[in-house]
């Protein structure tokens, strides 16, 4: 397996949040470099040290850095683009600067050689007991029974074989009719709200935050041959955007919302504004670490579980409006 080393830059004070960040995203090892943090270590006089490497002086006055590597297969490559959009998440809503640049660099591997060699680790597979999920660029013959969602997710996440998406998925197809009303929170690639319309789906409402994440899941949904008058595409925050919020409208019958923790603790007061008395809430995205305190944020808007899912550290939650 080979491995590319991600470079984060940021600010001093932004580490500590940005690691945890990580965390959420299932990154469980970094390395950090920081000059404040090295030159605190300098000025100890206790150090028992007579001394230090020409080399690591540079130290002294670098930019705040933290580093992960991930695998150049399918799931390193959605993990960099989950990055990406924390990363764009967390720029949006630092007026004073908190992060520094948060900005993204890859040693070892140039990214148009890393954004098309993980394509050969993505094939064609099954999803619950109705989807067989195939890359655009694979061929591939659908097994009888299940319906074909063929999906490129270019740049934006979701290409179904994160654990997340798939969950969110499995759950999300028992409860699924032809009078479905669905609205996808954070639709990256657009797999999930087009997986719902496949399964039966009468109408979606898709929502990202990353306008290039919008433009993707609209083409997903024209591979699939979706008509335009079943689903609706728009790129915003539902935190920060009244005009948005109102445009999504209320009334549906199953909302999924696959991001992280702390932004599904964020949208729990908002969930109930768009479901309808019963309605089916999913949430996925979360590491098994932080599914209780998410469950129990959620559960406090108005909520009860229903069902829950979990593989390799992940979780899943259906739960009902009550």
């Amino acid at each position: 397996m080979n491995w590319t080393k991600v470079d984060i830059f940021t600010a001093t004070a932004g580490i500590d949040m940005l690691t945890s960040c990580l965390m959420d995203l299932g990154i469980r090892g970094f390395s950090i470099q920081d000059a404040e943090d090295f030159n605190e270590f300098l000025e100890n006089k206790d150090g028992k040290w007579d001394y230090i490497d020409e080399d690591l002086m540079g130290l002294s006055n670098c930019e705040s850095c933290v580093t992960v590597y991930l695998p150049e297969d399918s799931q390193g490559a959605e993990t960099l683009q989950m990055i990406r959009e924390l990363l764009s998440r967390l720029k949006s809503n630092d007026s004073e600067n908190i992060y520094g640049r948060l900005e993204v660099e890859l040693s070892g591997i140039c990214e148009e050689d890393w954004a098309n060699n993980w394509k050969q680790y993505f094939k064609p597979f099954c999803v619950g007991e109705k989807l067989y999920i195939k890359p655009s660029w694979e061929e591939g013959n659908c097994p009888n029974g299940r319906t074909t969602l063929e999906i490129d997710p270019a740049s934006s996440f979701g290409t179904g074989q994160h654990h997340t998406t798939r969950l969110c998925l499995e759950l999300m197809e028992k409860e699924i009719n032809e009078n479905t009303k669905l609205l996808d929170l954070g639709c990256g690639s657009g797999i999930l709200f087009i997986g719902g319309i496949l399964l039966g789906a009468k109408t979606a409402f898709a929502v990202d935050i990353e306008e290039n994440a919008s433009r993707i899941a609209c083409e997903n949904a024209e591979k699939n041959n979706l008509s335009k008058d079943m689903y609706t595409v728009k790129c915003g925050n539902i935190l920060t955007d009244e005009s948005l919020v109102n445009e999504i409208g209320t009334g549906y019958d199953v909302i999924c919302a696959n991001i992280v923790a702390d932004v599904l603790k964020a949208m729990s007061p908002v969930f109930p504004k768009f479901l309808k008395d019963n309605g089916i809430l999913i949430i996925s995205g979360i590491i098994s670490e932080r599914k209780d305190e998410v469950v129990e944020t959620v559960k406090s808007n108005g909520f009860e579980v229903l069902d829950t899912k979990e593989k390799e550290g992940w979780a899943a939650v259906k739960l009902r409006k009550v």
